[in-house]
């Protein structure tokens, strides 16, 4: 990496979430000089509390911290469920946070990686390579829920802010990013959801008929740094694990279960969940050619690496202290 790569300024908003906290510590190792912001209220060094929906807190961010190379853009609301129940949370952060940003960007002219979801390609049952929203009309099996809807008009916001005022912006799509940080909740995804319920003995469900790709976040983390000495404008990336990796979603549960020595008995089985993708067929050549991505971590290693950290995290066992950073 060449001296003027590695010491640049970078924001990354959501930087106390889970792949933020991952990313900004990705960033740091290499050099960068790294503020994070996020809603909680830590007393950090280069982190200061934002609410992106919020125009004055993110003058707030760029008067005390700026200018600012780059800015990876991942503060969201997470989730179909999430997006349902909250649904004015999730318009306003995805949507009108992401507009605040592209109108700072539009006055800085910072660059910008915006974090947008898998789940924008909904139920679309053909290869889902980054040009399938443009060669395929947009019907009914895209963006099934808010979530998906609220990331693919971030995504048509930074085109049309490129258009019409120059800002380059990549966009990227992960894919079923997993791994430490994560901490449990309701609206969660499957992998933290199967791990914390058998950790604590309670009761779970399975969907059937569901396969997908699972990708450890340091892997994942690595390829979005390497972003900023690959920087193509106008880019959009699919990133998630390789796909001979992929797993029915109860093999997964099993994995969980095996990794914790525990039984099914805690799991119902039901029949594939509604509105919800069936098997996501994802191409991640473009990532590979253009930021060498990598996956190195299996989903039985990455499962093993999140039990342990969710062991840590809940004093479930304090004698040990999981092989991952732990500090935001």
């Amino acid at each position: 990496m060449s001296e003027e790569a590695s010491n640049k300024k970078i924001l990354v908003t959501g930087g106390s979430g889970f792949i933020g906290t991952n990313l900004v510590n990705e960033l740091r190792s290499r050099g960068h000089k790294v503020i994070a912001c996020d809603l909680l209220n830590h007393e950090l060094p280069d982190y200061i509390r934002c609410d992106v929906r919020n125009y004055r807190h993110i003058q707030r961010v760029f008067d005390t911290f700026g200018p600012f190379d780059y800015v990876y853009h991942l503060a969201a609301e997470y989730g179909r469920w999430n997006g349902e129940d909250h649904y004015e949370n999730l318009w306003e952060t995805n949507v009108i946070g992401t507009k605040h940003m592209l109108r700072f960007q539009e006055k800085l002219g910072f660059k910008m990686i915006f974090f947008s979801s898998a789940e924008v390609y909904g139920d679309y049952t053909g290869q889902m390579s980054e040009d399938a929203m443009e060669n395929n009309p947009i019907n009914d099996t895209y963006q099934m829920n808010d979530y998906a809807i609220s990331k693919w008009a971030g995504e048509l916001m930074c085109m049309n802010s490129a258009k019409m005022f120059g800002t380059e912006t990549v966009r990227v799509r992960p894919v079923n990013c997993y791994g430490p940080h994560e901490e449990y909740n309701s609206y969660r995804g499957f992998v933290p959801k199967f791990i914390y319920h058998a950790l604590h003995d309670m009761p779970y469900t399975v969907y059937k008929g569901h396969k997908r790709i699972i990708d450890y976040v340091e892997d994942t983390c690595r390829t979005f740094a390497n972003i900023v000495d690959n920087f193509i404008p106008g880019e959009v990336y699919n990133v998630g694990s390789r796909p001979e990796w992929e797993r029915d979603i109860k093999e997964i549960s099993d994995i969980v279960l095996g990794t914790l020595g525990k039984d099914d008995s805690l799991v119902t089985y039901k029949e594939a969940e509604p509105f919800t993708t069936q098997v996501k067929k994802i191409d991640f050549s473009k990532c590979i050619r253009d930021l060498n991505h990598n996956p190195l971590v299996s989903p039985e290693e990455g499962i093993q690496k999140t039990v342990d950290w969710m062991k840590w995290y809940y004093r479930l066992d304090t004698k040990t202290k999981p092989m991952v950073e732990t500090t935001a």
